[in-house]
């Protein structure tokens, strides 16, 4: 009793199909539009169907709802399939596609004409939505609706053969003008459409309908369970009418649940794609929007994501989930498996005038503190070193515990070094930090009884990488909202800051596009796979190192 209480609404369902003999194995299925990139909404669809039929030691397939093809291309189906590859979601029978099935539902279609169910109507546009009626009013018959059936079979059949231009007829089904259920109100199954497919290639100049050709696609496959949000529940009596009128002998059934909204976010295709276009970001992958591709180039990982939908949950009822919980489970996840490194993004040079000149002598360094199972690494130290620029201050306020004149700090896995003066530039800016090192503490022995508050990192100038770091922030200005009134989104000016001359451990060299790492005291990045080079090496940051986000409680 207690395994029922802790299983969602969808597998209790399911627990009743298997059990009273619906089904006998459970078959999911991820039914994406190729008509742009995949967003993290959509990888809560991808993850749940796929754990649904993993859960059930079922089938789980990825098939391509391309019925549109004005809309679609292959770059999104592309994008797709790596997507949800790189999301762990393994397909059975390979890629899928709608179109693959054109045929068999061309085939459904004449046995709708036949059986009296589906018409063949000639109305404009303009027309059929006056006679579809209004939310409080009923619809009326359109003229055409008790055409013979062998003039609409005729009809339908020189559609297919091309001979009517885009729009001049339709197929619709015959079902209820009366039906306070909108999508009941004799649909529309197939639309005269002469446009090249990216499958079928001109095959067709007809095209059936989503509503149509989507609850076909589930029964052809032997989908048992048809996963979807909450804004196809209405769609539902009109997808068990399209399966039972077209005789499947065990047709799948549908089950919604509710959509993932995350706070101060664009996940509408439409947006996405202004935004690609006016420049304003960089591509669908652009680090600060969260697409599965943006997630993906900023550097988050397919567990982190696993982690965040296994957090959110399932539920009928929609709600808002805060983006903070995304960067919580990115942490969690990285915390104990991405190696330490110093990075040095905002560089005043630190000159130890004690320590000889050309001596070079390497450090040992755990490559993560929590998780010794990673080792130790070697990092070169010298006399003339880099450190962030607010780790000195000329005038120190109470409890700075860093580099200030007379004050004595740690250097992270190396010695203890006390300020002793230091140089500006012609506008007062502090050029150069000077100081003096004790041989004794090397790497933390030899203390003498002496108390250092502060510990600051460094590199060394003359072993180190030059990279560019890219600091994200939210695409959206938060306090704004998301979009104004006229559609447009209200965008943070400062969303990205580009840091040239940035300074890196050599580590990094043995590393590759992907990688992440944790910049010791600053936060998670990882390296760009799209802009970094040979000769130009490119950070992106993940997130901070902390924030005050919190899990909530159950």
């Amino acid at each position: 009793m207690e395994e029922t209480n802790s299983k969602n609404f969808i597998e209790r369902i399911i627990d009743q199909d298997l059990a009273d003999g619906t089904y006998t194995k459970v078959v999911t299925r991820f039914p994406p539009e190729p008509n742009g990139y995949l967003h993290i909404g959509h990888a809560k669809s991808i993850l749940l169907n796929y754990g649904t039929a993993q859960k059930y030691h079922g089938d789980f397939h990825l098939r391509f709802d391309d019925t549109n093809p004005t809309k679609e291309d292959t770059e999104y189906v592309d994008s797709i399939v790596k997507d949800v590859e790189w999301l762990g979601a393994k397909y059975v029978g390979g890629v899928r596609f709608a179109s693959n099935y054109f045929d068999q539902m061309y085939e459904i279609a004449e046995k709708l004409i036949q059986k009296g169910k589906a018409y063949v109507d000639d109305l404009t546009p303009e027309q059929m939505r006056k006679y579809r009626g209004t939310l409080t009013e009923p619809g009326k018959e359109s003229p055409n609706r008790n055409r013979p059936i062998e003039e609409s079979l005729d009809l339908f059949r020189r559609m297919k053969a091309g001979e009517f231009e885009d729009g001049a007829l339709v197929l619709r089904a015959k079902i209820d003008m009366t039906s306070p259920n909108m999508n009941m109100r004799d649909p529309i199954l197939y639309r005269v459409a002469h446009q090249h497919h990216q499958n079928t290639g001109d095959k067709w100049c007809i095209y059936p309908m989503y509503d149509f050709a989507h609850p076909i696609e589930d029964a052809i496959e032997g989908v048992t369970h048809s996963l979807c949000t909450l804004e196809f529940e209405d769609h539902r009596p009109l997808y068990n009418w399209v399966v039972r009128e077209a005789e499947f002998p065990n047709p799948p059934k549908q089950i919604e649940f509710a959509k993932m909204y995350v706070t101060n976010v664009i996940t509408g295709k439409r947006y996405i794609k202004r935004l690609v276009e006016q420049g304003v970001v960089d591509g669908w992958d652009d680090p600060r929007l969260v697409t599965i591709a943006a997630l993906r180039r900023r550097g988050f990982t397919p567990e982190s994501l696993h982690k965040f939908m296994e957090i959110t949950g399932v539920s009928k009822s929609n709600s808002s989930v805060d983006y903070a919980l995304l960067e919580y489970c990115i942490r969690d996840d990285l915390k104990p498996k991405a190696p330490r490194i110093m990075a040095v993004l905002d560089p005043i040079k630190l000159i130890i005038d004690n320590y000889p000149e050309d001596q070079v002598e390497y450090m040992d360094a755990k490559v993560n503190v929590e998780n010794p199972d990673l080792g130790m690494k070697k990092i070169p130290f010298e006399r003339e070193l880099y450190i962030e620029r607010n780790d000195f201050m000329i005038d120190p306020p109470k409890k700075y515990y860093r580099m200030f004149v007379g004050n004595e700090v740690r250097l992270m896995n190396a010695y203890f070094v006390r300020c002793t003066g230091y140089e500006t530039d012609e506008d007062g800016n502090v050029t150069v930090v000077h100081g003096t090192y004790d041989p004794e503490t090397r790497n933390g022995s030899g203390f003498k009884g002496r108390k250092v508050k502060g510990t600051i990192h460094w590199i060394p100038v003359h072993h180190c990488i030059d990279a560019e770091v890219r600091l994200y922030e939210n695409l959206v200005d938060e306090e704004k909202g998301v979009y104004n009134e006229d559609g447009s989104v209200n965008l943070n000016p400062h969303s990205l800051t580009i840091k040239e001359h940035c300074f890196v451990e050599e580590t990094v060299r043995a590393n590759k596009p992907g990688d992440q790492f944790q910049f010791v005291r600053n936060g998670y990045y990882n390296i760009d796979p799209k802009d970094t080079t040979d000769d130009h090496l490119v950070f992106n940051r993940i997130c901070e190192l902390k924030s005050s986000f919190k899990l909530p409680k159950k």
